[in-house]
């Protein structure tokens, strides 16, 4: 049985994000479980499946500075010029 990180997780995320441009929560969460494991990701307080955190807090190192969450449609993409500093884009 193979073992798995949180970096492996988040190193994944960000392969995925390098191909598709863009990263959705709802739909990485599914592959996040299916592929590395339930303790990866939990459930938060509205009920939904999410990201665990010491996975996102590893993309968030992997990605600093280079990626913007869209809290409005739930998801991860590139910087771009017109995104001003911090970690979420402006919805």
């Amino acid at each position: 049985m193979t073992t798995f990180t949180v970096n492996d997780v988040a190193l994944w995320m960000l392969e995925e994000l390098k191909r598709e441009k863009s990263l959705y929560q709802q739909s990485v969460v599914f592959e996040i479980q299916t592929k590395f494991g339930e303790e990866f990701t939990c459930i938060n307080n509205n009920g939904n499946l999410v990201i665990g955190k010491g996975v996102l807090a590893e993309f968030k190192k992997l990605t600093d500075g280079q990626v913007v969450w869209v809290k409005s449609e739930k998801y991860w993409r590139y910087r771009e010029d017109f995104d001003e500093p911090g970690k979420r884009a402006t919805d």
